[in-house]
């Protein structure tokens, strides 16, 4: 998939969790410099019929799908600046910019640098 906006792949719990606690950091970087932002959750609640008979006879089978979090950096006028996700197989913070369309790639290990390349855009920007 060449189009890094496109809707993400559902993914389990446990990668949800650890792609979280990887963008708090970050956001706890942000927050530190003055920095807004807002972490979203994604899901996908489907209701199905369990039967030919359905509700309220019988009860409805569901499934829920979970989406990668991301991280947006919100700028003083309410727009977005940029989003930051996990990569789905390297584990690497994903950064894209407002003003950048290819999105940056940061290693785990350095939540630090994510939020250097975000000060850096902004203040090029002058948000």
């Amino acid at each position: 998939m060449d189009n890094h906006r496109a809707v993400p792949l559902a993914v389990n719990e446990a990668t949800v969790e650890n792609d979280d606690k990887a963008l708090v950091i970050v956001q706890r970087l942000l927050r530190e410099r003055g920095v807004r932002s807002q972490r979203h959750h994604t899901i996908s609640l489907g209701l199905f019929p369990g039967s030919e008979v359905t509700w309220p006879d019988r009860p409805m089978r569901s499934r829920l799908d979970r989406y990668p979090p991301e991280l947006t950096v919100i700028d003083s006028g309410g727009r977005q600046d940029a989003t930051v996700t996990m990569g789905l197989h390297s584990g690497c913070y994903l950064v894209s910019l407002r003003e950048d369309p290819d999105p940056h790639t940061v290693p785990r290990k350095h939540p630090e640098k994510v939020v250097e390349l975000i000060l850096a855009a902004r203040s090029e920007c002058g948000s």
